[in-house]
């Protein structure tokens, strides 16, 4: 099934990037204002939800059913933009503090994060219909959440969550949905992205609320692009 060759390989440079920036924060180089922020600042724009912002941008950008691809895709980008320069900004404080990870755990922050990638784009070229450029850029920017996760757990003040009933039962209903989803498919593709998605968990011990993460996260990977039930990032 042919995927669009061009975004795949964005995808991955992003998240090639993303991994370097993980091993070794580099200081922010100056850039210039993005136009696509439309003079909004990335902290007020993550002050919106991704939907939100795409909303906001394509009512202050005149986009029509013309160019609304084209307009998402440019306002996806510079939400995914924003979002990377907040992680990067925080991991380069806690390294500037030495509250950051250890070497150990970004080790093993980079074996999930590549388990989570292979996932994904698995799971994006099982998609029937194909899915198109405005479903793999969405799925790009909700992959986003785990580095982000990762290095906003080591933050002062912000403490592992108690499991509870309540988010128990979340990740029991997400985990029940994903397995819909997964009996969608022939049997060889279930195999093969049940096996991926297994791998993610091999890798070490995680939270619930990453737990319920990837549940969502998953099944996004696994919906029909764009159909009804199909939800947005949630960020």
């Amino acid at each position: 099934m042919k995927l669009n060759v061009k975004l795949l390989a964005a995808i991955a440079a992003s998240l090639l990037f993303s991994s370097r920036t993980i091993a070794s924060p580099q200081a922010p180089k100056p850039q210039s204002p993005n136009p696509d922020r439309l003079g909004l600042s990335c902290t007020q724009i993550l002050k919106m939800s991704s939907n939100e912002w795409i909303e906001y941008y394509g009512k202050n950008t005149g986009t029509n059913a013309e160019n609304a691809g084209f307009g998402l895709l440019r306002s996806i980008d510079a939400y995914v933009k924003c979002f990377d320069a907040r992680t990067d900004a925080l991991a380069r404080a806690l390294a500037k503090t030495r509250r950051g990870p250890n070497p150990a755990e970004l080790a093993k922050f980079r074996e999930f994060e590549a388990a989570v990638n292979n996932f994904m784009t698995l799971a994006l070229a099982a998609s029937d219909p194909p899915a198109g450029d405005q479903y793999l850029a969405y799925a790009a920017l909700y992959e986003k959440q785990f580095r982000y996760g990762f290095y906003r757990s080591h933050r002062v003040g912000v403490h592992p969550e108690q499991p509870t009933p309540d988010v128990s039962d979340a990740i029991g209903e997400a985990k029940n949905e994903f397995g819909l989803r997964l009996d969608t498919l022939p049997r060889d593709k279930l195999r093969e992205l049940h096996a991926a998605f297994s791998r993610i968990f091999d890798v070490g011990p995680m939270t619930d609320a990453t737990k319920l993460a990837l549940y969502h996260f998953a099944t996004f990977c696994l919906s029909r692009p764009m159909s009804p039930d199909t939800s947005p990032p949630p960020f």
